[in-house]
């Protein structure tokens, strides 16, 4: 590959051609778009009925998603970031998650104690991560998994 897009796109056309095997399996009705997302590959799986492809709180979702993943590495040698989408489910989890990190952002200023949050995974504890860092704050994630979470925590003064 000659550069790194070129690689992204690659990895999309894999996993594209595994979800599509995938779909045409489970007699799922849906479309394929690829596209690259700063530094990893982006795929969505649209149309159709697929609520199944998503599962409760996107547990089925994850699990294709490294599934896909696995494909990907199946074929290139190595590891994938590949984000998966289904029937934009991440797309608005990532919606409901910025709120989620806004509200924690204003209880913090309120009370000014660390605020913990509900267990989350770790594509929500990144995107809450990357919110809490853009309005100057600092978070961290305590616990295992699954029960991992993020604390808000007011800026450091260094």
């Amino acid at each position: 590959m000659s550069s790194e897009a070129d690689k992204l796109e690659h990895e999309g056309d894999i996993a594209a051609d595994f979800l599509e095997g995938l779909l045409d399996i489970a007699d799922f009705d849906g479309d394929i778009d690829m596209d690259v997302d700063g530094d990893r590959a982006a795929v969505s799986i649209v149309g159709g009925n697929l609520s199944d492809l998503v599962g409760r709180g996107g547990e089925v979702l994850d699990a294709l998603q490294e599934l896909t993943r696995l494909a990907v590495y199946r074929e290139t040698g190595e590891r994938s970031r590949l984000m998966l989408d289904v029937a934009g489910y991440r797309a608005g989890r990532k919606a409901e998650l910025i709120e989620i990190a806004d509200e924690a952002i204003a209880q913090l200023n309120t009370d000014g104690e660390p605020v913990k949050l509900d267990p989350m995974s770790p594509f929500e504890r990144k995107v809450v991560h990357d919110a809490i860092a853009a309005a100057g704050l600092n978070s961290e994630s305590e616990g295992s998994e699954p029960r991992r979470f993020v604390v808000v925590l007011p800026a450091t003064n260094e």
